[in-house]
């Protein structure tokens, strides 16, 4: 269990006394969340969280996919099929399977996490296994029926400043319209993500395509009332408070198509008649028509790519989306992103994230990129690679190009909304054991040190975020 106060931070010696004194100045300061994938109806209904296995297990695909890669149905993990058919229902048989395995997570990351929740928010010591399951489930199931852990209550606890969601083109938003009318005052935003009305091969996009529509009242079966209905969906989330896109698709590949060849594009793929490369060239065009609204608006725009999504096609066919089966893959950025940079990098005002799962753009590509566009910011070591290791490396690949003030500090990108604090206080340890090393190595002030261990923390993601902003202001335009 996480007992040790130099966890991550060294035992002894110069340097990691100093990496301690440096956490002690950032680990009470707020949490900034500003892109991940909680769901907005907790915070909105703040109804209790049902029971220990749907809270921490059934949503949680860092969990799930190490279980079935020791032989585990997701069935008897209680991930919904799409067919609705047949599931574990019962929730503490679905904990008891995690618990006899979970010495399968020694080491990584998630069990890093889940120690420090266990101990941290529901106060236990004793570690999980077979013999421990029934008693630590009833523990943390009484601890879920009281107040304190309602959604609301832990977000204050938790010391959140601001969360972002992540919601479709479509969706309604009612939820952060009910936690805004409200008048609770917990900062939650959605972020706009219309990879389904953008990527020809998402499921369903043709009647996406149709709902966008009827949705906008443009045209959707023309290139010019197309782009319109985005610009229109982009606002109506400024109004709900977003400052942000997010783009998720496989490639960071990008195109700055005449007007004349986009709408010949966009024509074959809306009428069926596109192939393969045209829905490839259609999402790249579409990363630089994102790029170009975001100089129009202001939104901040973020892109992860790299993902080889749904490796198993029966998985994805049976449960959908997010199952386990995604799979990092080499990623391109110095020649992918040079259209959309010729056409807008070097506009005033326009910030664009770049997150990728391919280490070895670090150095190559993404430092020395955003060292030289004033619109680039690196985003921080993500998902495969959100370990202490992860974090150390990006630190060490990216600083001696991008520095320091080419990132943006951290974001956990997490559905598991108890797991956000263990994440964030492993990247400040990390954090500051990086910058005691540099004042070690004469490299760094120490008076500097302190100075980026707060930015790093709060001050980089408020302002690459604009979250000191409203989101009315928060423009290119101001």
């Amino acid at each position: 269990m996480l007992t040790s106060a130099t966890l991550l931070l060294g035992d002894e010696g110069r340097e990691a006394g100093l990496a301690r004194a440096l956490y002690q100045t950032v680990r009470g300061l707020p949490i900034i969340s500003p892109h991940g994938h909680t769901d907005p109806a907790w915070y909105a209904a703040n109804d209790p969280f049902p029971d220990p296995a749907r809270l921490l297990i059934v949503p949680d695909h860092y969990i799930f996919r190490m279980l079935v890669s020791q032989g585990v149905r997701l069935e008897d993990l209680g991930v919904p099929r799409l067919d609705g058919g047949p599931v574990e229902e019962d929730p503490r048989a679905i904990w008891r399977r995690f618990a006899e395995r979970y010495y399968l997570f020694r080491g990584t990351p998630t069990r890093l996490w889940l120690d420090y929740t266990f101990q941290h928010l529901f106060g236990i010591d004793e570690p999980l296994c077979a013999d421990t399951a029934d008693t630590q489930y009833d523990h943390i199931e009484a601890c879920l029926k009281r107040d304190e852990f309602r959604p609301r209550a832990l977000y204050e606890r938790f010391n959140i400043e601001v969360i972002a969601t992540t919601e479709g083109a479509l969706d309604p938003l009612d939820h952060h319209k009910s936690i805004r009318a409200s008048g609770w005052n917990g900062r939650v935003l959605t972020t706009y993500r219309p990879d389904a009305v953008i990527d020809p091969d998402f499921e369903g996009f043709a009647d996406a395509l149709d709902a966008l529509g009827d949705l906008t009242g443009c045209d959707t079966g023309t290139w010019a009332g197309y782009l319109d209905a985005h610009r229109a969906r982009r606002a109506y989330f400024r109004e709900v408070g977003a400052t942000a896109t997010d783009h998720g698709l496989s490639s960071a590949e990008t195109a700055d198509l005449s007007a004349q060849e986009a709408a010949a594009l966009f024509d074959r793929i809306r009428t069926g008649r596109g192939d393969g490369n045209d829905a490839r060239a259609f999402r790249a065009q579409m990363l630089t028509e994102m790029a170009k609204m975001s100089v129009e608006d202001g939104m901040v725009m973020q892109i992860h790519p790299g993902s080889f999504r749904n490796h198993n096609i029966a998985v994805f066919h049976a449960f959908g989306r997010d199952r386990g089966f995604d799979i990092p893959t080499r990623t391109d950025y110095v020649h992918a992103l040079r259209p959309l940079l010729e056409a807008v990098g070097m506009e005033p005002g326009l910030t664009l994230i770049l997150f990728t799962l391919d280490e070895t753009s670090y150095a190559r590509e993404l430092a020395p990129l955003a060292g030289a566009y004033p619109c680039l910011r690196l985003g921080p070591a993500w998902w495969f690679h959100d370990s202490a290791e992860g974090m150390r490396r990006f630190r060490e690949m990216t600083t001696e190009t991008a520095g320091f003030y080419n990132t943006v500090g951290f974001n956990d990108d997490t559905r598991a909304f108890p797991s956000i604090p263990a994440r964030h206080d492993i990247a400040r340890r990390v954090d500051c054991a990086y910058l005691a090393r540099l004042v070690g190595d004469h490299r760094l002030r120490e008076g500097e040190a302190f100075t980026l261990a707060r930015e790093l923390t709060v001050d980089l993601p408020r302002r690459a975020y604009k979250l000191d902003l409203p989101a009315e202001l928060g423009t290119g335009q101001t």
